[in-house]
């Protein structure tokens, strides 16, 4: 039998209109706060926040403040998840090594990881207090080496949230904001008389921070193109419809937008599934929003075949990607196209937003064809460098990028190699390499 999808969300065309208006308003914000600084940022902070403080950036005091309000097992809570995050994001930094070899006799090269010089994270917090946005950002550009880091989110029913306030502190932030939504994102990119511009922007964030990142994309550098939140089980008949349904509602309650589909290769899981999560949907504290996108966004795809599901999984290319099967390595190893792998059933996309130490930003919107998520080495610039160290080698050298250059008509470039040829090209008749044969 095909593919059959037994449950779909909305059309391309609706998705399209809504995406239009979204970058004209972004835009609009933009060019204002670009014109205004800080002036059109406030109005911008009354106007979506209702919050108009003195200063947006927390003092000291006003960062031991907001920790002062949690209990010591909050405190303990967001330390230990900082630890497994730091600890991964360590990992991950020492893997990547600078390197120097010499190619040629009297050729070097090389490549050095350096760090950004001065990043903005944004971490969401206006509908939900994303602490752990905090910890990805701040605390992986920290491990990478970033020098200057500013952290902001929006207030949260009227004030700055302790727990982010806290989470932003304990994983090294410099600078610490509280204001949200475009002009924010706008204010770190673009610099204002009180905020200084950064090098780069990362963090997720609603669509309207999504499209604002887009926008400024190319004035500084960004970690990912990111949409809503998205969500893919892939179970078989070894899995069971509670299941299923927790972990497409677990993330579908991100937002209206957040898309959460089933594939299985069993019909009977799949019309299971689709009846648990209308009876969870029924209790769900969270079910206004979940129970939208849903709607909206969800689907149900049943395949026939291993390879039909590992096809269709890769075609989806999806951010977040739970295997609940028998054999859930297989996915690990055929599968090319996702943000992260949540591997049997006792892991799930909850421990990877929150705490087991992957990192939680990650490509959505079929990015994963090309990209991984948001990582230690996202901080890193991979820069080359070369040197040569003798007459010979740069005479030589020189010999073949003229010959290379005639043939492109770069005289200019042709004149460089040719003055090193003329300058260091005294070398007699001894071999200077062994050259290199033809095939």
């Amino acid at each position: 039998m095909p593919i059959r999808t037994l449950k779909r969300g909305q059309d391309a065309a609706a998705l399209s209109e809504a995406d239009a208006q979204v970058r004209a308003t972004v835009e609009a914000i933009i060019a204002d706060v670009e014109r205004r600084g800080d002036d059109a940022v406030r109005h911008y902070s009354r106007t979506f926040d209702q919050w108009d403080p003195a200063d947006f950036r927390l003092s000291r005091a006003d960062i031991e403040r907001a920790v002062a309000k949690l209990s010591p097992r909050e405190i303990e809570d967001i330390r230990f998840a900082q630890a497994q995050i730091r600890n991964f994001a360590q990992v991950q930094r020492a893997s990547m090594q600078d390197v120097e070899v010499e190619t040629l006799p009297g050729v070097v090269l090389g490549h050095r990881h350096i760090p950004v010089n001065a990043v903005g994270c944004y971490v969401p917090g206006g509908k939900y207090p994303m602490i752990a946005s905090a910890h990805m950002s701040v605390l992986t550009a920290k491990v990478a080496g970033v020098r200057r880091i500013v952290s902001t989110a929006p207030p949260f029913q009227g004030a700055p949230h302790p727990a982010i306030v806290a989470a932003m502190h304990f994983a090294g932030a410099d600078e610490i904001l509280v204001v949200g939504g475009v002009q924010a994102v706008a204010a770190m990119a673009i610099g204002t008389a009180s905020v200084a511009p950064v090098d780069m922007l990362v963090g997720p964030g609603n669509m309207f921070v999504a499209e604002a990142k887009r926008q400024l994309y190319g004035r500084v550098g960004i970690d990912l193109f990111a949409g809503p939140t998205e969500t893919l089980i892939i179970a078989d008949d070894s899995a069971d419809a509670e299941m299923c349904a927790v972990d497409l509602l677990g993330q579908a309650e991100h937002g209206p937008t957040s898309p959460a589909v089933l594939l299985t290769d069993s019909e009977a899981l799949a019309r299971a599934t689709m009846a648990e999560v209308e009876r969870q949907l029924a209790i769900l504290p969270t079910a206004g929003i979940a129970r939208q996108a849903w709607a909206e966004h969800g689907a149900v795809i049943v395949c026939d075949t291993l390879d039909e599901m590992i096809a269709q999984a890769d075609a989806l290319a999806f951010e977040h990607v739970q295997v609940l099967t028998r054999d859930p390595d297989v996915f690990l190893r055929r599968m090319t196209n996702y943000g992260a792998l949540f591997l049997g059933a006792r892991t799930n996309v909850s421990f990877g937003d929150k705490v087991i130490g992957t990192n939680h930003t990650l490509p959505t919107k079929r990015n994963a064809r090309y990209t991984g998520g948001l990582w230690v080495g996202k901080f890193l610039k991979t820069c080359t460098y070369q040197r040569v160290t003798s007459d010979a080698a740069s005479a030589a050298i020189g010999e073949v990028c003229s010959r290379l250059c005639h043939m492109e008509n770069f005289a200019g470039h042709g004149e460089q190699a040719n003055l090193r040829v003329r300058r260091y090209g005294d070398r007699g008749d001894v071999p200077w390499y062994a050259p290199v044969p033809a095939r």
